[in-house]
């Protein structure tokens, strides 16, 4: 019982029945008025309601090659915790945001189609599932608040506007301008209000049926008029509508502009009495809001017609009735084949003008792309053990196939890959980097999905296996390009093979240098080597001796240690002093903002300090001994220690750490190790 007692209490204390009667307030339209008086952002658009609700979530700026970006945080998708969040398309969602402004301040792209266009898989879905989330969200905010209103008909009910329509429109159309102009002049709200169009057939029905009670009398008219607060709602088909192409023999518009409701025929006494008429279709419900099509172009040729009336002059024609008018955005997404087609179509051309094309491609920045995977199969997620760079090699292989292949010769495609990650390498600048991107421009538009990815990655996941590792997924990702059905040639099925080849020699130097470190990871050893380092080139630099610890005599720089930390991470002899000045400056600038030079601020020296000191130690640990049958009992404590760090510092279980240390050695046991002298 207790428990019960309990389970309610959690279930009540989230009942919130203030919040309930303010969503659902009521009131007269003399209330209303008042309301827009105070808060004109009441009557926007759909357009500048969409705007508000993406930028009212905030941007930052991040910086790009030569640019900054901006990023907008309602695409992080902070309201479901990040469960549809968009990673990585900076570029294209600003695009999207900036249609939606210009649309806002009706600078023409209100009248057009917006068309997410990208290949499968790519989040054009996702993007238009988050702004109709959004907007339902929003309009359960203060900020986004909107209204609607209802008749009295002639029995004393109250019946809803069909298409949720703005309270505003009750307004006779010759006492508009005057009104309008007023209200906009006290009131500076940021959208002037105007309003284009008329009631819809029904409301216009009662309107006119009142006008003709009350002899023209608008004050008794208005009296059987109730303002209500709209909330947005794609379950309930309040605002939000998705429309989903079928057999092109089975195509009706009546799914979009409404259908006759035979049975209240005999009640009303004719078919053309709006009464008498289901405004239930698509366009209807979603008026106020927002319109999906999904794969748009699927549609039958008398559809896009239809699209072009409702996008540019914002009317659609239901059956028997004259032009009515609605007040939303109209997006759809589609595939890039269904796209040429549309562009191979000479009498699409008015549907294609009409159009305002997105591209969303694939992502081509690795550390985004393991952000997907990490969404789904982080542990919080998962019960099994995901190794470390299992979701990262995945990601790499994806990224891959993605990318064009490098113009410059001296550029491998996972060098290419890098750069885009914001890696340095030597020779090549952020203005390069900017020219690559310029010079591949269908890059993302073809190559794997990550759905693919998230398949086999699930298979890997429900097999017998403890624990999940990189081998495991590449087996499973290759073995699935057989039978890929979007991949379509051999040599294209080839290439992506030869990218897994390329991704495992890429995973094979990471955990080298992975157990390198765990070996190496005495901090209090690197520090004394980093401290005889910078003594010994600071002495170099400025042409003096330096005092040998151990004799206390005073010597020339020993320019073996220097070299030999210098060859790790591959520094010419002739780029020596540069490198050697450059540290020196590094840390003289430090100095002067009365900073403390650490060795881990200089990723370049930090990785060169550890493969020295790791070379110094694989002697003595004799890490190629574990593949042997006998492991003394020294060699086996010291490699302990290592699984431990690996365990501790890189994320291994007991599993997932003993089988790594043993491919590494592995590795080096053939004499493949690399950086290691």
């Amino acid at each position: 019982m207790i428990q019960d007692v309990n389970l309610y209490s959690l279930i009540a204390k989230h009942l919130d029945t203030a919040s309930f009667r303010e969503l659902n307030w009521t009131g007269s339209y003399h209330d209303y008025l008042r309301i827009v008086h105070e808060n004109p952002s009441v009557a926007r658009n759909a357009f500048q309601r969409i705007y508000d609700m993406i930028i009212s979530y905030g941007c930052d700026e991040i910086p790009g090659y030569k640019e900054t970006l901006e990023h907008f945080k309602f695409f992080d998708d902070p309201i479901d915790d990040g469960r549809d969040a968009v990673f990585g398309l900076q570029k294209p969602l600003t695009r999207l945001v900036n249609f939606f402004k210009s649309a806002a301040h009706g600078y023409g792209t209100e009248k057009r189609v917006l068309l997410l266009h990208g290949p499968v898989g790519s989040s054009k879905s996702t993007i238009v599932r988050l702004l109709k989330k959004g907007l339902e969200r929003y309009s359960q905010r203060d900020e986004g608040a909107l209204y609607t209103y209802d008749w009295q008909d002639e029995h004393g009910n109250w019946v809803p506007c069909p298409m949720h329509e703005e309270p505003l429109y009750l307004v006779p159309e010759r006492s508009r301008r005057e009104a309008f102009d007023h209200l906009n002049k006290v009131t500076g709200s940021r959208y002037p209000i105007r309003l284009e169009g008329s009631l819809c057939p029904c409301c216009r029905w009662y309107y006119n049926f009142y006008l003709d009670k009350y002899d023209g009398d608008w004050n008794r008219l208005i009296g059987h008029v109730q303002v209500r607060r709209l909330v947005l709602s794609e379950r309930d088909r309040i605002g939000i509508g998705t429309f989903q192409p079928k057999d092109e023999k089975n195509q009706d518009s009546t799914e979009l502009t409404g259908d006759i409701n035979y049975r209240k025929i005999a009640e009303f006494g004719s078919e053309s009495d709006p009464r008498a008429f289901n405004f239930d279709g698509e366009f209807n419900i979603a008026n106020r809001g927002i319109i999906e099509f999904i794969e748009v172009l699927k549609l039958d040729v008398a559809f896009l017609y239809d699209l072009l009336g409702a996008s540019q002059e914002h009317n659609i024609k239901p059956k028997k009735f004259a032009q009515t008018h609605i007040d939303e955005v109209i997006i759809g997404h589609t595939n890039e084949p269904e796209y040429r087609k549309l562009q191979s179509n000479e009498l699409m051309e008015a549907f294609r003008d009409r159009t305002v094309k997105i591209d969303i491609p694939y992502i081509t920045t690795l550390k985004d792309e393991i952000r997907i995977y990490q969404k789904d199969y982080s542990p919080n997620r998962v019960s099994k053990h995901v190794a470390p760079h299992t979701l990262e090699i995945c990601a790499m292989w994806a990224i891959l196939t993605r990318l064009e292949d490098p113009k410059k010769a001296q550029l491998s495609v996972m060098q290419k890959l890098k750069l885009y990650d914001g890696k340095s390498l030597p020779g090549f600048t952020e203005e390069n980097v900017k020219e690559l991107r310029a010079d591949a421009r269908r890059e993302g538009l073809e190559g794997i999905s990550p759905r693919y990815i998230q398949d086999k990655i699930s298979n890997a996941l429900v097999s017998e296996y403890e624990y999940v590792n990189p081998f495991m997924v590449m087996n499973e990702l290759e073995s699935g390009l057989k039978h890929h059905s979007l991949i379509s040639s051999e040599e294209l099925r080839q290439r992506y093979k030869e990218l897994l080849a390329v991704v495992k020699s890429e995973y094979d130097d990471i955990v080298k240098n992975e157990v390198q470190r765990a070996i190496s990871a005495d901090e209090e050893a690197i520090s004394k080597l980093c401290a005889n380092y910078i003594d010994n080139i600071r002495a170099y630099t400025q042409r003096e001796k330096v005092r040998n610890p151990y004799t206390n005599h005073m010597e020339e720089p020993d320019e073996r240690l220097m070299r030999s930390i210098e060859d790790k991470i591959e520094i010419p002899e002739n780029r020596k002093d540069d490198f050697r000045r450059e540290i020196m400056n590094y840390i003289g600038a430090l100095a002067v903002d009365g900073k403390t030079f650490d060795y881990k601020t200089n990723a370049r020296l930090q990785k060169a300090l550890e493969l020295k000191l790791f070379e110094d130690k694989k002697d003595s640990i004799k890490l190629t001994s574990l593949v042997a049958d006998v492991v003394d009992r020294d060699t086996q404590e010291k490699i302990d220690v290592v699984k431990n760090r690996l365990i501790k510092n890189y994320g291994y279980n007991e599993d997932s750490a003993t089988d790594v240390l043993n491919y590494v050695a592995s590795i080096f046991a053939r004499g493949d190790a690399k950086d290691t002298g």
